[in-house]
């Protein structure tokens, strides 16, 4: 089976024309050739534009408002692979990597997703999470092909199609920023595997592009309501102690945590606590989160 019947890529983007120009170009000249869904977040600087006339052989879906990472719901819902990889447009995949992760997946039936290895440019340095990912403390089954997660990052992920509709996708209450955590527990909670491989790589050239208080914000709001839907009260008041520990004491996350607090009536009505062997790893994951470099609310 050739690549464009095994996977397709998805990109989300919001006015960064010229670094998807970028983006787009090294994904179309992939040698796995995989069909490719542009989702315009509704984009004010010529984006859609850009991709009409650049890339017309590219699916672009152009969206009204900005959904976030619900647009990446809206392109799967037109993919007709079994599995499909994120792609932000300041993400790109190294030549072979959407083959490696399908061949893992092909392999691995009770496997819903694979995460690969993050190189920095412009000097190709690991990005920081990559410790916390390689030597991930949860358990996992003997036939899992790299070592287990419960969180995934979506821009250096291949998912299996039918394991991300059996949750439903990214929560339109997450809107973008730390918005993998409840879904990667909700695979999780179905059953789901998901794993880290080393030699499935993608490049990150993060944009400058970007409002880091805004997403500091949106980072702090969706890991408490992230906790409080699907963790034990006493895992979220420890938990939800320590990530406001690491923030900074300012007007943004104030800001965030009064944002979390207006949530709380659809967070009790929508919790639904994690199988305890989820939970089990989730503890074990704590302490090298609170170690990461990679899990810093500054910005």
């Amino acid at each position: 089976m050739s690549m464009e019947d095994r996977a397709s890529v998805v990109v989300i983007t919001h006015n960064r024309r010229e670094q998807l120009r970028e983006t787009l170009k090294h994904l179309v000249a992939l040698p796995e050739r995989p069909p490719i869904f542009v989702v315009d977040n509704a984009s004010t600087d010529g984006t859609a534009d850009l991709v009409a006339r650049d890339f017309p052989e590219l699916r672009l879906i152009k969206l009204d408002q900005n959904l976030g990472a619900v647009g990446r719901n809206i392109a799967v819902r037109e993919v007709t692979t079994p599995y499909v990889a994120f792609c932000d447009d300041d993400t790109t995949w190294q030549p072979g990597s959407l083959a490696r992760a399908a061949d893992v997946l092909d392999a691995h039936p009770g496997l819903g997703s694979v995460t690969g290895r993050c190189l920095v440019e412009p000097d190709l340095r690991e990005d920081p999470i990559t410790p916390e990912l390689r030597f991930s403390p949860v358990p996992g089954p003997e036939w899992l092909p790299g070592p287990a997660l419960l969180g995934i990052m979506a821009g250096l992920t291949m998912v299996r199609v039918r394991a991300f509709r059996d949750v439903g996708g990214f929560s339109p209450r997450m809107w973008l920023g730390g918005e993998e955590e409840l879904l990667a527990l909700d695979l999780a909670a179905l059953g789901w595997r998901m794993c880290w491989r080393e030699d499935v790589v993608i490049h990150h050239a993060p944009s400058k592009l970007r409002d880091p208080r805004r997403r500091r914000g949106l980072g702090i709001r969706n890991t408490l309501w992230t906790l409080m839907l699907r963790r034990p009260w006493r895992s979220v008041l420890r938990r939800g102690a320590a990530v406001l520990a690491s923030a900074p004491r300012d007007r943004t996350t104030v800001a965030a945590v009064a944002e979390c607090l207006r949530g709380l009536p659809w967070v009790l009505r929508e919790r639904s606590v994690v199988p305890a062997e989820v939970e089990h790893g989730l503890r074990l994951l704590e302490e090298p989160q609170r170690k990461s470099a990679a899990r810093r609310y500054t910005g």
